[in-house]
Parts: C-alpha cells; sequence; structure tokens
C-alpha cells in the first residue's frame, strides 16, 4: 500500500502542477482506485479445466491495464473508457472469455465516469460482496472477470438498478446481419422451448411455428388434430460470434425430454415429436455428435434428425406466450445432460 500511496502522491503532485480543474480531481480519484485495487487485491484469475487437468476454456491475452482491472479487482479512472459514450447496437461482451453481458439497449448515459447498464443477459452476471464490506461487486459468470459495481435505488430507469462497469473489462460485438444464422427445434409445446431458447445471449430472435409436415399454411387446430405430419417448432435466429449451433443443440437436448417419443410430458401426439431440423450438414453432423453422447450416458435418445423444410410461423397469441402472460413453462425444465 505504501508504494501505491506514492505512486498517488506523485501523480497528484504533476496534476496540481497542471491544473486545479474538477475533471483532473475525477482521473485522481479513478488513479487512486486503480493501483490501489492492483496492489491489494488476491489475483481472482482461474483457468478451467477437465478432471484430467486441461484446459477446457480459452480466455483472450490482456494488457497490464486489463490485468489490473479483471484480475486483480482495478478501477480505471472515471470518463477514460472508451465505452463511456458508447451508444452504437450491438452487444458487450467480456473482454476475458467472450461471454456476452449486456445488451445494447441496457446501456443508459450516466455522468458517473463509467459505462452503465441497467439490466444483463439472464445468468451473465454474478454478484458478490465487495472486499470494502459496502458495494456489490459484479464479476463476469462464465469466467469470474471482474466487471465492476452494481448499485441499486438510484432511480436512473425503470429498472432502479445501475451496473457500472469498467471498459478494460468488456469488449464490442456491433450488430451484423450477416453474422445470423438459424436453427429450428421441436420439443413438445413450443411455448416452453421459445421461452428458454429466447433466454440465450446471442439468439436474436424466435418464432413459433410448424414444420416438418405435408398441408400447407396450416392453422394450430390442424396441426393439434395430428393429421398434417407438422411438429410444434421453434425457429431461432442467432448471432454465431455470440453462441455457436452446438451450444444451441446442447440446450435443446437439456430443455426436454429426447427419450419420449411422440410426446412430451402431458403432452401427446406426433406433433410434439423431438427433432433437430437441419438447415446443412454440419448442423446435422453436431447433433447427431451430441445424441451418440447422450446413448453413450445411457439415454435411450429418440429424437429424430430431418432436413429442415419451410416453416410456417404460428398464430400471433403463441408468439412469446410465457413472455407475455407472465407464466412459466409447465414441462421444460433444463436438466445437465453432458
Amino acid at each position: 500500500m505504501a508504494a501505491a500511496a506514492a505512486i498517488v502522491r506523485a501523480a497528484a503532485a504533476r496534476a496540481r502542477r497542471r491544473t486545479k480543474s474538477t475533471l483532473a480531481l475525477l482521473w485522481l480519484l479513478g488513479l487512486w482506485a486503480f493501483v490501489a485495487g492492483a496492489a491489494t487485491a488476491p489475483d481472482s484469475s482461474v483457468v478451467h479445466t477437465d478432471d484430467l487437468g486441461r484446459r477446457t476454456m480459452r480466455f483472450n491475452e490482456l494488457t497490464p491495464a486489463e490485468e489490473a482491472v479483471i484480475l486483480h479487482q482495478g478501477t480505471e479512472p472515471p470518463f477514460s473508457g472508451r465505452f463511456y459514450a458508447h451508444f452504437a447496437p450491438g452487444t458487450y461482451v467480456c473482454r476475458r472469455c467472450n461471454a456476452p453481458l449486456y445488451p445494447s439497449t441496457a446501456k443508459f448515459r450516466c455522468a458517473c465516469g463509467w459505462p452503465s447498464f441497467d439490466d444483463a443477459f439472464a445468468g451473465a452476471v454474478r454478484q458478490v460482496p465487495d472486499a470494502d464490506g459496502r458495494r456489490t461487486e459484479i464479476r463476469c459468470a462464465r469466467c469470474g472477470a471482474h466487471l465492476g459495481h452494481v448499485f441499486v435505488g438510484e432511480g436512473y430507469t425503470a429498472t432502479n438498478v445501475r451496473h457500472c462497469v469498467n471498459s478494460l473489462s468488456l469488449d464490442f460485438v456491433p450488430a451484423d446481419p450477416s453474422a445470423w444464422r438459424t436453427a429450428i427445434f421441436a420439443g413438445g409445446c413450443f411455448w416452453g422451448v421459445e421461452f428458454l431458447f429466447a433466454q440465450v445471449p446471442g439468439v436474436v430472435s424466435t418464432t413459433a411455428g410448424y414444420t416438418g409436415g405435408h398441408t400447407p399454411d396450416p392453422t394450430y387446430a390442424q396441426v393439434k388434430s395430428g393429421r398434417t405430419g407438422h411438429a410444434e417448432a421453434v425457429q431461432i435466429v442467432y448471432d454465431h460470434r455470440l453462441v455457436d449451433y452446438e451450444q444451441l443443440c446442447r440446450l435443446f437436448f437439456e430443455i426436454h425430454d429426447p427419450t419420449q417419443l411422440d410426446r412430451q410430458g402431458p403432452d401427446v401426439g406426433r406433433q410434439y415429436r423431438s427433432a433437430v431440423f437441419y438447415q446443412d450438414e454440419e448442423q446435422r453432423q453436431i447433433a447427431e455428435k451430441l445424441i451418440a453422447e447422450l446413448r453413450a450416458k445411457g439415454l435411450d435418445v429418440v429424437t429424430a434428425l430431418e432436413p429442415a423444410t419451410r416453416f410456417w410461423p404460428a398464430e400471433e397469441y403463441h408468439q412469446r406466450y410465457y413472455e407475455r402472460t407472465g407464466k412459466r413453462p409447465y414441462c421444460h425444465v433444463r436438466v445437465p445432460r453432458f
């Protein structure tokens, strides 16, 4: 701490010779938090390994300044970060592991000096008590990188929450429709399947609908009769830079029971079958590989692999059903299987 204090005193002397402006004082306060945090906080870096000691998560190479914030809980000087006044459409991701953290729609203007967000992707950010005993620290839920702190009750936005984040902890992926891909899954009632996929960071949109049948432009009543050959399915548009097809496919096998033939819980009939409607050979191979993994674990998987055909969007009242009604899925719960 003595060395840290000496650094700050020297910086303060230089600042006084230059100017006594408010901005200089704010800069010094930020510098103090940055140096003191780097000097006193323990190294929180985590290298994830499997049972054989092999590294299973790839981390980006960090600059010394990024390490001081991300690994040692430091704080960058206020108004210095590249994302403080940045408001382009896209997704803010963890600088260390690229996990999606915040949608650009959650960012708001705040004079605090650091990027501010009033919401994060579900499960993307973890809150822990700060070492100072007063504040609440926020970290990347995937790799543990220090992001900043969260404050409540300030009244800046309707959520009444402010994630105060260091720019050095973030990277940015601009919105780019050319990076969007499509996936189609059927796993019982499409209400629950859509609800769970819509929460995945990197998913751009979800649409409940019908596919895999022979009747053109079917209605819900026709599909429910079981005579059209269609399955209730969900079409997912995702940004492959943020989430890949294998991640989505793994989630699919965990949010429904792939061992149930032509049913899912209380919903019975071929329209409720478990199926992956693959867009290309790569998607087929990924789904086939995951099915083989599950069978090797002893699961009698009956999921069908079918080439994608015409997808018919369902009636409007089926879209985002649980989100609109405030209810929760009755037969779709995530069960870890991999």
